[in-house]
């Protein structure tokens, strides 16, 4: 009976990895030919997507072909390049679904999560309220909350699974008074790839909260439908969406809450008219107010290119490959033992990988049960061009959690010492930090995934 079951689950593995694989091996081949070329095997997607080649073509094309000049101007450059951002522009509204928003382009997620910290107004009674997994972009927010005297608190996440508290969640939502209360939460973890539910987003409205969504690891390989989940503000990264561009991310802002933000200073093309000799200035009434200086303007038209090129994909059938790429790596890696019987490794986050996305986090196992530090997978990985990510991935959160880091532990040693770093800490408590992280995406094969699995198999008895 249970010979019959791990049958049917293999061949239910199978199956999916195989699912689109004639189109994505087709996609790879002509697309992605560098990464058999060199004899990469990428797994960092969260990290960064990886480079199509048609993206890079189409954009040298269109480079070679069109002289740009800075867009502050209406000189014939200067049109050319406010008309190519604004097509940029509206193909991202288009895309998430967004025509209820305004898109500012940014350096990054972290400058968009920028813009959102400085110019909430957390002075006039503010609360910022976050989960406990989030980015340190996310995390830094907390600063300007506490500089503006406001107050801040996180949201504990379950052992277990590392899935957010519910009860404590509704409770926090749901007791504070504060005037301007701020919420934020991944919609995806970039460390676990747990996928938050979206309905958080209308009920924290419901008890009037700004909702902040950092959709950056969610929306490479999942749709994000703004006129479905309506967050008040969202951080995007495009890189991590197709790999080119860097440099350039967005915040989307939805238009009946631009007001909420208030802009504390202006820069060149922020602002209708400003003075030097008296103390005024009119900023902008659209995007343009927190756009500050020249944007991007020669790779904000290679966004439209990258995102008709996932398009031409398909974001369905995307997720539908990362899913089964994910449940045939989960169920090969989870029997792994050694010859004692001991697991070869601790899989982190859901038991069942329910609700996940393309993102693992694993700790690796000597044949005693003890940690193995992630520098030492990370190297032996690099020796056989695996990429990979190690550390706590700027989420201390997870990490604080999954390694059973106590806040008067954290809180003694950070008040005994004016600085300290991961490996410092990690001597003095004793305790271990971080994890090893995979991610797959659009390239990825079934190849890929077993080289991987070779990978620790061959760590087998290994004490390292």
């Amino acid at each position: 009976m249970i010979q019959a079951t791990l049958k049917r689950f293999r061949h239910k593995s199978n199956r999916h990895v195989l699912a689109h694989d004639d189109f994505f091996n087709k996609l790879r081949s002509k697309n992605y030919a560098n990464l058999d070329e060199e004899g990469h095997v990428y797994l960092d997607y969260t990290g960064g997507n990886v480079t199509s080649k048609y993206q890079i073509e189409e954009h040298s094309r269109f480079l070679l072909n069109n002289t740009l000049g800075n867009p502050h101007s209406s000189n014939p450059t200067s049109q050319l390049s406010t008309q190519l951002v604004e097509e940029a522009r509206k193909k991202v509204l288009s895309f998430f679904n967004a025509e209820d928003y305004h898109c500012v382009f940014t350096a990054n997620a972290s400058g968009a999560l920028k813009i959102v910290g400085e110019c909430y107004p957390f002075e006039e009674s503010g609360h910022f309220l976050l989960f406990t997994d989030n980015h340190n972009s996310v995390n830094g927010i907390r600063e300007y909350c506490l500089n503006a005297n406001g107050t801040y608190d996180y949201v504990p996440m379950n052992v277990e699974d590392l899935t957010v508290a519910e009860e404590a969640l509704k409770e926090k939502i749901g007791d504070n008074r504060a005037k301007n209360k701020l919420f934020a939460f991944p919609a995806q973890s970039n460390v676990s790839g747990i996928k938050h539910s979206l309905e958080w987003i209308e009920y924290a409205q419901e008890f009037a909260w700004d909702v902040l969504l950092d959709a950056a690891a969610f929306a490479p390989t999942s749709k994000l439908d703004l006129k479905k989940y309506r967050p008040d503000f969202v951080s995007i990264s495009f890189y991590k969406i197709f790999g080119y561009p860097t440099g350039i991310g967005c915040l989307l802002v939805r238009k009946d809450k631009f007001e909420k933000l208030h802009k504390r200073w202006f820069a060149g093309g922020t602002v209708s008219l400003a003075s030097a000799k008296a103390p005024y200035h009119f900023l902008m009434n659209n995007y343009e107010r927190y756009e500050n200086g020249t944007i991007n303007y020669q790779g904000i038209p290679a966004l439209k290119i990258g995102l008709e090129f996932i398009e031409s994909i398909g974001m369905s059938r995307l997720n539908e490959r990362v899913d089964g790429l994910m449940s045939y790596l989960f169920a090969k890696l989870k029997i792994l033992r050694h010859q004692n019987g001991q697991p070869q490794l601790a899989i982190i986050g859901h038991p069942q990988r329910e609700n996940t996305g393309g993102t693992m986090v694993m700790v690796f196992l000597n044949p005693d049960g003890s940690k193995v530090q992630f520098e030492k997978i990370e190297e032996l990985a690099n020796r056989r061009k695996i990429s990979l990510r190690s550390g706590c991935f700027c989420n201390p959160g997870l990490d604080e959690t999954q390694n059973c880091l106590t806040s008067e532990e954290l809180s003694n040693y950070f008040e005994s010492r004016e600085s300290g770093d991961y490996y410092e800490m990690m001597a003095h408590l004793n305790k271990m930090r971080g994890a090893t992280r995979i991610s797959v995406g659009i390239a990825t094969n079934k190849q890929d995934l077993d080289s991987y699995i070779q990978f620790v198999e061959e760590l087998k008895d290994q004490i390292l």
